[in-house]
């Protein structure tokens, strides 16, 4: 692993253009920041900035057309698809508005399924799910699929399974965009934790400045380009 002082993200002038002729569109251009190691980023910007296109290079779902990705110290801008899934599988965690769970399996296997996936034994896959369930105030509820969750408490659930593996990036996307105001305080009172007292580097994309204002960082990107970049010495109390 890279020297502390190393940031565990870097871009520098990341370009991604989708199309080509008349049908090209710029999504990012020539886009440059850092997210220190320890940091809750908020990724913020209106509607087709290019702040879902940060996303998506950051959580290895897509790659730069021209620039450089740095993760950890480690350039990874032209690693293969199959690098790309175990950089996922191995240092990610994701969080979607959509809560993504699967609906027929109980909070404690949606929970386990990362841990599939990297190989991990029932017994331990098991007791690691439960300590995440607790972790973020959902035990007891393990054995409930779903449909017998509130939409927060889904979401709780979706986190859960998002920091099982202990990532050492968790990414979320408009984490609270299906949550009335109540809930959606509640699930960001709950990253603040987890940022400020595990010690999760998080990047999460919004629109919202009211849930922007729990994180450190506020990073504002507008037609594709850094417009913005503000810092606090430390997210929101709770």
């Amino acid at each position: 692993m890279a020297e502390a002082a190393t940031p565990l993200i870097e871009l520098k002038g990341v370009t991604k253009v989708y199309g080509r002729g008349e049908a090209e569109v710029r999504a990012l251009d020539g886009i440059t920041f850092k997210i220190e190691r320890g940091d809750f980023v908020a990724i913020m910007g209106p509607s087709g900035s290019g702040k879902s296109t940060v996303m998506n290079i950051i959580g290895y779902l897509d790659t730069p057309t021209d620039g450089s990705y740095v993760f950890d110290g480690v350039p990874v801008e032209h690693v293969s698809r199959q690098q790309r899934t175990l950089l996922r599988r191995n240092f990610v965690g994701f969080v979607f508005q959509g809560y993504n769970l699967l609906a027929q399996s109980s909070a404690l296997e949606n929970v386990e399924l990362p841990l599939i996936y990297r190989g991990v034994g029932r017994s331990e896959r098991r007791t690691l799910a439960l300590r995440a369930l607790m972790r973020v105030g959902m035990a007891g509820r393990e054995h409930h699929r779903p449909s017998e969750l509130s939409g927060g408490q889904q979401q709780r659930v979706a986190i859960a399974r998002a920091i099982v593996t202990s990532p050492a990036l968790l990414l979320a996307d408009e984490p609270t965009g299906n949550l009335d105001t109540e809930r959606a305080n509640e699930v960001m009172k709950l990253l603040v934790e987890l940022n400020r007292d595990d010690g999760i580097t998080i990047a999460m994309v919004t629109h919202e400045p009211d849930m922007a204002a729990f994180c450190r960082t506020q990073l504002r990107i507008v037609d594709g380009k850094v417009d913005g970049h503000a810092r606090k010495e430390r997210a929101d109390a709770l």
